[in-house]
C-alpha cells in the first residue's frame, strides 16, 4: 500500500511539474503517439478515453497508414489507441467505444480467439515466471509449460479471449489486426515457427473472420530482421513494437513505436505515461546502467 501511494505521489508531482505538458506541446506536437493497452475495464476506459480526447487528436491506425503512404503530416498531437491480445474483457468496452466514437485497434491471437484456449503468459507457477520464459527458445518454452500442465492447444473450461460473435459485433467500430497465432516471442522461434505465426495468423483472420489484415503487433515487442522480412512477404504494411518513441511518415513502418500506459486508471499516471516522459526516463536510466 505504501509503495502504491508513493508511486501515485510521484506521478502527481511529475504531472503538475509541467513536464508532460512540455513533452505534449513540443515533442509530440507534430508526431503520432501510439498507445497500447491490454485488458482495462469499462469504468477505466470511460475515464481515460474522455481525458485523452480532451488533450490529443485521436486518429485510427488506418488513418496513419494513409498518411504514411502519402507522406502527409498528421494532425497536431495525433494519438492512436491499440489493445494487444484480444482479451475477453475487451468486448465490454464496446459501449464506451460507441459513446466516444473513438477509433480503436485490437490485435488478435488467431489461435486463441473463439476457443477455450488460454494465454500462456497468464499461467501461474512458483518456479517459472513470464520473464524467464520470454527469454527461452520457443520449443523449450513449450516443453516447460507442458511440464506444469499448460498446452497452447488445450481446451479449458472458460475462454480468455474474444469469441467470433463478439468480434463480428465489434467489427463496425473496431479495427482488428494480427498478434500471431499463439503469442510466442518471435525472436525465440525457429524459421518455420516464425513463418507459421506470421503468415498463418493473417490467413486465419482474413479467411475465418473476413478481416482486412494490414498490421501486426509483435508479441512482447520482440522482433528481428528476419521477422520483419517475413511480415513484408506476408503482405503486412505495419509492424508495431513496444519500443519507446513517437512516429512520423518517415518512421520505418515495421518498427513503429508504442507507449505502454500500464492499463492504469490513475489520471496522473496516464498523463505522464502518454506524454512519453516515463518511458523516456526509463530509457535514459537503462542507458546509464549499460
Amino acid at each position: 500500500m505504501v509503495g502504491n501511494y508513493f508511486e501515485k505521489l510521484i506521478y502527481g508531482c511529475i504531472r503538475y511539474s509541467g513536464i508532460p505538458f512540455i513533452f505534449r506541446e513540443i515533442i509530440q506536437r507534430n508526431k503520432v503517439t501510439i498507445l497500447y493497452f491490454h485488458d482495462i475495464n469499462p469504468d477505466t476506459a470511460e475515464k481515460i478515453f474522455g481525458k485523452l480526447m480532451s488533450i490529443y487528436n485521436i486518429i485510427s491506425l488506418n488513418d496513419f497508414l494513409y498518411l504514411h503512404r502519402e507522406k502527409k503530416n498528421p494532425p497536431k498531437k495525433a494519438l492512436i489507441i491499440t489493445f494487444d491480445d484480444g482479451h475477453r474483457g475487451n468486448y465490454k468496452l464496446l459501449p464506451i467505444i460507441k459513446k466516444f466514437h473513438i477509433p480503436v485497434t485490437i490485435y488478435l491471437c488467431s489461435g486463441i480467439i473463439n476457443t477455450n484456449r488460454h494465454f500462456w503468459f497468464k499461467e501461474k507457477h512458483p518456479f517459472y515466471n513470464g520473464r524467464m520464459l520470454k527469454n527461452t527458445q520457443n520449443s523449450e518454452r513449450l516443453r516447460i509449460l507442458k511440464e506444469i500442465g499448460f498446452e497452447q492447444e488445450k481446451t479449458y473450461l472458460s475462454p480468455q479471449a474474444l469469441s467470433k460473435n463478439q468480434i463480428i459485433e465489434m467489427l463496425p467500430f473496431v479495427n482488428f489486426q494480427s498478434h500471431t497465432i499463439f503469442h510466442p516471442c518471435l525472436t525465440k522461434c525457429d524459421d518455420s515457427e516464425a513463418w507459421n505465426e506470421i503468415f498463418i495468423s493473417k490467413q486465419m483472420l482474413e479467411r475465418d473472420y473476413n478481416l482486412d489484415i494490414n498490421a501486426i503487433a509483435y508479441p512482447n515487442g520482440n522482433y528481428s530482421d528476419r521477422d520483419i522480412q517475413l511480415c513484408m512477404d506476408a503482405g503486412y504494411e505495419f509492424g508495431l513494437t513496444t519500443e519507446f518513441g513517437f512516429n512520423t511518415y518517415n518512421t520505418d513502418p515495421f518498427r513503429l513505436k508504442r507507449l505502454s500506459v500500464n492499463d492504469t486508471d490513475d489520471i496522473n499516471e496516464l498523463i505522464v505515461r502518454v506524454s512519453g516522459f516515463w518511458a523516456f526516463l526509463k530509457f535514459k536510466i537503462l542507458r546509464l546502467k549499460s
